[in-house]
């Protein structure tokens, strides 16, 4: 009876164990960052430079709108980020307008943005703080980047982006608005990177190259794109700008349509990462979320503090985090 007796218990143990769910296959124990923090940037003819005038490039990923995914803004998740997504640069993008962003609740919008700038500055990566919004509001960035550039502008991590996509305004308009930011940054801080947006979310390079800003150092103008939307004819626009003298920094892009939802076209996201590889631009996918869109690179099941799995990432999170693991 005995040797009836195990092979009974072995079969119920294997049924048990046959029973219970395959534990999630965790992400693999993440690598050193490879890429580098450079110290004092600055622009050299047209491009960015580390502080011997050696050209550089920042590749990372934007949080998405800070008043709707509020959890992410936080040290672990940009920790994570550096160690095993290989970034060296993140944005942090304040929301302005909508309900519950900054115009509303400027206290909660200061202390989400700061809390992605400390933890940037303590992991030794750059990060973009973004006035994430389509409309003029003069006063109040100037304000914002008063505070911004007196509290943070001895710290060459930092980079201003005065206005992520402007929609209906003129360049004169957005010209304007620009200039009278960066005098305002300039007073707390000489050197650090300003970034300036264009009309038509971020894409009218040509206008800038008509009539750029001048007499101030240590601009570049922003290029946003959306590789199943925005083909040849945009790197077109931007080699013609480029070429003009106008250093170009592409801070939001993605791999998606326009509208951060439909599939990914992967030989026109190839395309770009190509282009601004072979350039040395420097990019940063959107967005770290989870929205149910495309774009956003998070499942709802994701931890607010980094540590996510291959299976809590989506399938841009996926693209995003192998592209900068293999620079």
């Amino acid at each position: 009876m005995k040797p009836i007796l195990i092979a009974l218990i072995g079969l119920l143990m294997a049924c048990t164990e046959a029973s219970e769910p395959a534990a999630a296959t965790p992400t693999p124990e993440p690598e050193t960052s490879t890429q580098q923090f450079f110290g004092p940037l600055s622009v050299r003819a047209g491009q960015l430079s580390d502080r011997d005038g050696k050209p550089v490039m920042l590749r990372g990923v934007s949080f998405g709108w800070h008043n709707w995914w509020p959890r992410f803004y936080n040290r672990s998740a940009v920790a994570w980020l550096k160690k095993d997504w290989n970034v060296n640069i993140v944005r942090a993008s304040m929301g302005i307008d909508p309900d519950g962003a900054y115009l509303d609740k400027p206290e909660l919008a200061l202390e989400k943005i700061k809390a992605v700038v400390d933890a940037a500055i303590a992991e030794d990566v750059y990060v973009i703080i973004d006035w994430h919004s389509h409309d003029i509001y003069l006063e109040e960035a100037k304000a914002f980047f008063a505070d911004i550039a007196q509290t943070y502008g001895d710290h060459p991590h930092v980079i201003y982006e005065l206005f992520n996509e402007p929609d209906q305004e003129s360049w004169e308009e957005v010209k304007a608005y620009s200039e009278a930011l960066i005098a305002e940054i300039r007073k707390y801080d000489e050197d650090n990177i300003i970034l300036v947006g264009s009309p038509t979310w971020s894409q009218d390079l040509h206008l800038v190259a008509q009539n750029p800003i001048r007499n101030q150092q240590n601009l570049m103008y922003v290029l946003h794109f959306y590789a199943a939307t925005h083909k040849d004819y945009l790197r077109t626009r931007a080699d013609a700008a480029m070429r003009a003298g106008i250093p170009v920094f592409v801070s939001e892009c993605a791999g998606m349509e326009a509208s951060g939802d439909g599939p990914i076209d992967q030989a026109s996201w190839k395309a770009w990462l190509n282009w601004m590889e072979a350039k040395k631009i420097s990019w940063i996918a959107w967005s770290v979320a989870d929205k149910d869109e495309t774009c956003s690179m998070l499942l709802p099941d994701a931890a607010s503090t980094g540590n996510w799995t291959e299976q809590q990432l989506k399938p841009w999170g996926q693209l995003v985090r192998t592209t900068l693991r293999s620079k």
